[in-house]
């Protein structure tokens, strides 16, 4: 079974920082883009950053340009994303998935999710 678990969010303060980090099994990693979207209460899914199997691509969504970097690990089959300066609007359920394509919207390019993680920013 294809799986992407998302490691434990949290609560932040606005300014911080936190880490999120997606480990997966049961597909050729090496295959696949990675990306990780968000969804707030109400509000439709956001792409927010994403990782290209090579390496060769990174695309961020405007509101985490500067702010956030993706990171992929191929022997250990996870793929990281650290945010900093986080703000309240931040606050959602991060996901990470395998995407057919990285790049601009692309929740439209998605195969596999995991079941997400809340990331609440205080401020």
């Amino acid at each position: 079974d294809v799986q992407l678990q998302a490691s434990e969010g949290g609560l932040v303060q606005a300014g911080g920082s936190l880490r999120l980090s997606c480990a997966t099994s049961g597909f050729t990693f090496d295959d696949y883009a990675i990306g990780w979207f968000r969804q707030a209460p109400g509000k439709e899914r956001e792409a927010v950053a994403c990782v290209t199997s090579s390496d060769s691509r990174i695309y961020y969504a405007d509101s985490a340009k500067g702010r956030f970097t993706i990171s992929r690990d191929n022997v250990a089959k996870t793929v990281a994303l650290r945010m900093s300066s986080l703000k309240p609007e931040d606050t959602a359920v991060y996901h990470c998935a395998t995407l057919r394509v990285c790049g601009t919207d692309f929740t439209r390019a998605m195969n596999y999710w995991g079941k997400g993680t809340q990331v609440t920013v205080s401020s």
